[in-house]
């Protein structure tokens, strides 16, 4: 079930919001987690089965490192957490790739004639776990937002033993904290820690509803009205074949992508952050207008804001961080973003993309950023735009092959411009799109709100009623074109479903 469908707008959020209002505070909790199973179980059907799985061990996991830890025998259980959660991602999201580089390395040194059979085709599997298991190309079926989910769990139980937060005994409250709706299928990644008084008691008010109900609205019109365009201009260039691909072309496609993916996945963690605030949740920022940054680390700090920190606090400071020297902490970087860049798929780009990535890193360390300080901010932004540009197409690129293709056609080793013109792919409604993505990239609205509320004490009630109002019809006007893009009813899923 998708944010960004008329089901969902119209009927299933507005039906869970007013239940939420109408039961009392002992019952909340179990509506949530109902409508969150039922919302998972939409697009899932027995892959939720899977999840409750993956809570109810981490529930008692979350118990038992608790009485462990004070035996001196928590880091054992720790350990036991970190092998069954990985386990199942490896089990559910790598298990084909894995095998299947297998097949191809045997298949290179000739220590097999023909490739191994599937993974899938090894275990005699009746109808009913057939069903359950195996996906429509025959390799293992990938449950939606298994990789967040696990990382919210495997965070519940490190944070119990390193005394960050206290275990969870009830289980139907922490199945909640699993599921929660609003962000269990793409994030962002919430602690538990973070939100654990919140499970327990919250309190919705008008303007939190408000505030909510706003931010909802532009993560719908970012989805909607930006990265859907971008998508439809995107698509069909990345699909052309190395003869008709020009120049113009490829950095006009990489271009669509590049907005594409950020108003995609940052339209999705708006509406998941106002649908918490609307349900007395607070969830921290995911984006903080990445494209704005001025160097690869700095963009970072920025972007998918709860995955990279995680990764940092669960990852990067336990291998030693920055602490045991500049060769470690290299080391650090690139091996945290190698397993980023397989945290967001089973494949060889996604590997080069976060190489890629970690690679900048440590050349800024190095070096570059004292450099790109003594730049230009024009210098140094496009500096940005352009690495992370490059480092996309690798990220949609179907293969490596294609991804070197693409880069080539890029920088001149594409079809004749002739060939295949700009204006076949960009019509008024896409340009305007495109337009529009690049100015909301930039973070001129927090300013223009900063302004407001420094001229507000000093403003006449009028003129502040009169801006207040203004905004209004805007969210409204969006909301407008949201609701006659949902009409068409065209298939619009989320980049960020896959991972």
């Amino acid at each position: 079930m998708l944010f960004s469908s008329a089901l969902f707008v119209f009927q299933f959020l507005p039906l869970v919001l007013l239940g939420h209002f109408v039961l009392g505070k002992r019952l909340r909790n179990v509506l949530l987690l109902l409508a969150s199973l039922l919302f998972y179980a939409w697009g899932e059907q027995v892959m939720v089965g899977l999840m409750l799985f993956s809570a109810l061990c981490n529930w008692a996991l979350g118990l038992w490192v608790e009485r462990a830890r004070w035996r001196g025998r928590g880091r054992g259980v720790v350990a036991l957490a970190v092998a069954f959660n990985l386990g199942l991602l490896v089990a559910f999201k790598y298990a084909d790739w894995l095998w299947d580089s297998l097949s191809s390395l045997l298949l290179a040194l000739h220590g097999i004639s023909e490739p191994l059979p599937r993974l899938t085709q090894l275990v005699a599997l009746d109808a009913f776990w057939s069903e359950v298991l195996v996906a429509q190309d025959g390799g293992i079926r990938l449950p939606i937002g298994i990789s967040f989910f696990t990382f919210q769990a495997l965070s519940y139980v490190i944070d119990v033993f390193r005394r960050d937060t206290t275990p969870q005994k009830n289980p139907l409250d922490f199945a909640l904290y699993i599921a929660l709706f609003p962000q269990l299928i793409a994030g962002p990644i919430v602690r538990y820690r973070d939100i654990a008084a919140q499970i327990r008691g919250r309190v919705v008010e008008l303007s939190g509803f408000a505030w909510g109900a706003r931010r909802f609205v532009i993560g719908l019109g970012k989805k909607l009205l930006i990265a859907n365009p971008a998508a439809s201009l995107a698509d069909p260039i990345f699909a052309l074949g190395e003869t008709d691909l020009s120049t113009p072309l490829a950095w006009l496609g990489i271009l669509a992508y590049t907005l594409q993916i950020y108003f995609d996945f940052s339209g999705y963690s708006d509406m998941a952050i106002g649908m918490g605030r609307m349900f007395g949740f607070r969830f921290l920022e995911n984006f903080e207008h990445p494209y704005a940054a001025r160097s690869v680390t700095e963009f970072w700090r920025r972007w998918h804001i709860s995955l990279s920190t995680w990764f940092r606090d669960y990852l990067y400071v336990p291998l030693g961080g920055n602490r045991a020297g500049r060769a470690r902490t290299y080391t650090n970087l690139v091996l945290v973003f190698l397993l980023c860049g397989l945290w967001h798929g089973a494949r060889m780009n996604f590997v080069v993309w976060g190489l890629f990535h970690g690679g900048f890193l440590v050349i800024e360390r190095l070096g570059l950023s004292r450099w790109l300080e003594q730049r230009s901010a024009a210098l140094r932004h496009a500096y940005l735009i352009l690495v992370v540009m490059l480092g996309w197409v690798f990220f949609r690129a179907e293969d490596l092959p294609s991804a070197a293709r693409y880069l080539g056609a890029m920088f001149g080793a594409g079809a004749p411009s002739e060939l295949e013109p700009v204006g076949l792919y960009l019509d008024a409604r896409i340009a305007l799109a495109l337009l529009a993505g690049m100015l909301g990239a930039l973070p001129w609205l927090p300013a223009l709100s900063a302004w407001h509320a420094r001229r507000s004490p000093h403003a006449s009630r009028r003129s502040v009623l009169a801006l207040e109002a203004l905004g209004l019809a805007l969210l409204c006007l969006v909301f407008v074109a949201c609701s006659l893009e949902l009409a068409s009813e065209s298939y619009n899923p989320f980049i960020y479903f896959r991972f």
